[in-house]
């Protein structure tokens, strides 16, 4: 039985896990490596030295390397730990953050899986060229997370999907459906229902790109609006690590980014007229799905979950009792769903 034992119900109300992050992926990954269980068990069955060995190359094959490809001219970062033997789970982050929002979901899968979670350009530690000087688009974006799996020799992959992942990794599967083997799918949407009355400045910027237009949604920039993405709609908002805001303002910060987020606020509206192929390419390939949704979300509301129902036959659906980032509350919960969707689909 794992450590990481989640709850199979529509609605969350409150996470049942209490551990620490920490503690919770450090006793996952000695007992996968069997050195609790061999050493409570059966203490005189394998040398105390063979114990360590195993206790030992079981968390290395869960530490995370921090590795960049150049991908059209750009470095991009990615974060990537498991045996690559093993199958694949991409994890494509959203809007403001990076892999940053992954740091403490990789190890919980890395023991059965191979992870990769990479930094778009303009994002966390890749590179960031000027707006003017590159493609900031989500078509762009994802043909260069291709060309990363393809450069990782990766065939086949399930994918997570979150905020901007989700019109990134859409993209993708729209390209080659037969190599996606399942989404998990938080708070990323893929259907004119989500779009609620937040959207309201970004659709009238898509209608008229505008200086005017853009220059009244750079208050998404700011550090409030950071913080607020973080916080709102969480059951503690004062257990939200305030690192969190710090590692993205200071991104989105530096000079010319915000021209590059204005680009892709912009951009976002050619992934809207997809929405019908994608949900076409569902219900024609009917890919295992895993919903975990922070229901009290305004950026991505729950309006933008249910009708997932509709096109994916093969779908676990779960709304969660928080908001925007919902691994912040409920890291060890959609960690567990997680370990369970995974092994099914790649059994």
């Amino acid at each position: 039985m794992t450590i990481l034992q989640g709850r199979h119900e529509a609605v969350s109300g409150s996470n049942p896990l209490k551990e620490d992050d920490e503690m919770t992926r450090t006793f996952k990954i000695l007992v996968q490596a069997g050195a609790i269980a061999l050493a409570l068990a059966t203490p005189l069955a394998m040398p105390s030295a063979a114990l360590a060995v195993d206790a030992a190359a079981a968390i290395e094959m869960t530490q995370v390397r921090y590795r960049t490809e150049t991908i059209s001219g750009v470095e991009i970062a990615y974060r990537e730990a498991g045996d690559p033997a093993n199958p694949t789970v991409l994890l494509l982050h959203g809007f403001p953050t990076s892999s940053h929002m992954f740091r403490n979901l990789i190890p919980a899968l890395a023991g059965d899986n191979h992870v990769l979670a990479p930094d778009y350009p303009g994002f966390g530690a890749s590179g960031m060229p000027a707006a003017e000087a590159f493609d900031y688009s989500f078509a762009n974006i994802a043909q260069m997370m291709t060309t990363l799996l393809d450069r990782k020799k990766v065939d086949r992959y399930a994918v997570y999907l979150m905020d901007y992942g989700a019109p990134v990794g859409y993209r993708m599967f729209a390209a080659d459906p037969e190599r996606v083997t399942g989404f998990i799918i938080q708070n990323g949407n893929a259907y004119e229902e989500g779009l609620r009355d937040f959207w309201d400045p970004i659709k009238a910027y898509w209608a008229e790109p505008s200086a005017e237009n853009g220059d009244k949604l750079r208050g998404f920039l700011t550090l409030d609006a950071t913080k607020w993405q973080y916080t709102h709609g969480t059951k503690a908002p004062e257990k939200i690590s305030p690192d969190n805001f710090w590692h993205v303002q200071y991104l989105l910060d530096r000079p010319g980014n915000q021209e590059i987020q204005l680009e892709l606020f912009r951009d976002y509206g050619t992934n809207v007229p997809e929405y019908p192929n994608w949900q076409a390419l569902f219900r024609q390939h009917q890919p295992p799905a895993l919903l975990v949704w922070g229901k009290n979300d305004h950026i991505f509301p729950a309006d933008g979950a249910h009708p997932y129902k509709r096109d994916l036959n093969n779908l676990e659906f779960h709304l969660l009792d928080t908001g925007h980032f919902a691994l912040e509350e409920y890291g060890p919960e959609i960690a567990a769903h997680m370990e369970g969707f995974l092994n099914r689909i790649n059994r």
